[in-house]
């Protein structure tokens, strides 16, 4: 993310209210801008294609073909990012650019494949027991994975710092599918429903296009070497774990209460807790910002503190790492801190105008009382997260994949107990397996402070590992010795 950073830097050096602005600004444009012009596009297209006119049983069809597709797109791509990222980290720093294509291929094969084997069984399940029509099923289905290229290649764009293109695809292919989707309703004659999520899906393999265009274009060569990268998903199993159970534990609340007996059910195949759900996007949307700044922050900070330690390890004396070490970890903490005292000072603010103004636009009296305690949750967990972000910076796999297992699992005992409670505290599991997973990182965090020396130095051998014998590990006969 370091590309961020200079940027980032260039602009706050200025020290100016417009200078922090234009910061925010660009920060904000950097990280979050995709999912905003997605949620604009869907709310415009249901203006002005007249959504509302619809059938209670057509528009939570669409809703909930939308809502399924970014949840199970994000949790089959899950269990690729972070190895496959560890993966491209490495082949960049050891500047074996030839190698990143042969990843991009395998791991998009993988990807598909999972994915097709979760879609497939459930598009069949959707047309032949909810009798939906094929063509609105395979229009789902062709969205689906569209949105899965557009998560895999959204890796790859991310490594290659190639954030502003990434926002500009998102931003053309949802202009094109705004467009296409007046097209298709005025001069087409097509159904509310059908030109909405049939532009959605173009849209979407638009923006997956022009990603695959430009990892084609950036890295032009090809090792063939598959091999390496299967094998990495061995070496580094704790990735694929954690991620996933970090995904999953972002939704697992919403799939306990989709049990209860508020559920909804649309076409025998569907099932959401339009409520909960809504709550809980209002809730993920109060606590965003905590993205841009712990991004605006660590490029701008910690990034520094961490590469001087990086140089003191390589060439430096004792005394030079003690220090770095002491000055990245403080850093480290105030970033944590700063992060917390910002958020909080966000989230009150957004929180007060959500309560007066979203009860005008429509939003329900039970949405709005589930949302609080929800709110409380999702600031938790982006804290949470920037932990995260620094166990991998250490490269404590265990840490992260013990954090995610217990938020995940916390998470979804405390749902299953909470939907015996009032709606004021449904939020109640989501907070308490976010409050265990920081509580785990931080004291991994604290842990890698005090062993930082042991787990920079004593790892490795001095002996490079090969095959053959094992040579015998008497050193010396001491009745041999005279004294």
């Amino acid at each position: 993310m370091a590309g961020i950073g200079i940027k980032l830097n260039k602009i706050f050096e200025r020290n100016t209210i417009a200078s922090n602005l234009a910061g925010f600004a660009y920060s904000t444009m950097s990280t979050v801008t995709p999912m905003f012009v997605v949620i604009l596009n869907v709310v415009l297209m249901e203006y002005f294609l007249d959504f509302g006119s619809l059938g209670l049983v057509e528009r939570e069809l669409f809703s909930c073909t939308v809502l399924y597709t970014f949840i199970f797109a994000l949790l089959t791509a899950s269990p690729f990012n972070s190895v496959l990222s560890k993966y491209m980290s490495d082949v960049i720093y050891e500047e074996r650019y030839e190698d990143i294509r042969p990843c991009y291929y395998m791991g998009l094969f993988m990807n598909v494949a999972l994915s097709s084997l979760i879609g497939i069984p459930f598009c069949l399940w959707e047309h032949f027991v909810g009798k939906v029509d094929v063509f609105y099923t395979f229009t789902g289905y062709c969205c689906y994975i569209s949105l899965v290229l557009v998560f895999y290649s959204m890796i790859y764009l991310s490594i290659a710092k190639k954030y502003q293109k990434l926002s500009f695809f998102f931003t053309i292919g949802m202009v094109w599918s705004f467009v296409f989707a007046l097209f298709l309703r005025h001069i087409m004659l097509w159904g509310i429903r059908e030109s909405m999520l049939f532009s959605l899906m173009t849209g979407f393999f638009l923006i997956a296009f022009l990603e695959m265009a430009v990892i084609k274009r950036y890295f032009m060569k090809n090792s063939n070497r598959y091999k390496s990268v299967l094998r990495y998903f061995g070496r580094y199993w704790q990735l694929i774990i954690a991620n996933f159970l970090y995904i999953l534990g972002l939704y697992v609340h919403n799939f306990v209460f989709w049990n209860t007996d508020m559920k909804l059910v649309v076409a025998k195949t569907f099932v959401c807790n339009q409520p909960y759900d809504m709550a809980t996007c209002l809730a993920m949307f109060t606590n965003i910002s905590a993205t841009v700044i712990f991004i605006t922050r660590v490029e701008m900070h910690f990034h520094d503190k961490y590469k001087k330690y990086s140089e003191a390890v390589i060439g430096g004396r004792g005394a030079d790492i003690d220090s770095a070490k002491k000055e990245m970890f403080r850093q480290l903490a105030n970033e944590l801190m700063n992060l917390a005292r910002i958020q909080f000072i966000i989230t009150v603010v957004v929180y007060l105008i959500a309560v007066v103004l979203l009860p005008s636009f429509g939003i329900s009296n039970l949405t709005m009382r589930i949302y609080p305690c929800l709110t409380v949750g999702y600031f938790i967990v982006f804290i949470m997260y920037a932990e995260i972000i620094f166990l991998y910076y250490f490269n404590d796999l265990g840490g992260v994949l013990l954090t995610s297992l217990v938020f995940c699992l916390v998470t979804f005992l405390g749902s299953i107990f909470a939907t015996d409670l009032s709606e004021l505290w449904y939020g109640a599991g989501l907070v308490m397996g976010a409050f265990a997973g920081w509580t785990v990182a931080y004291f991994r965090l604290r842990r890698m402070e005090r062993q930082l020396d042991v787990h920079i130095f004593c790892k490795g051998s001095l002996l490079k590992p090969g095959m053959g014998t094992k040579p015998p590990a008497k050193v010396y006969d001491l009745s041999l010795i005279h004294i």
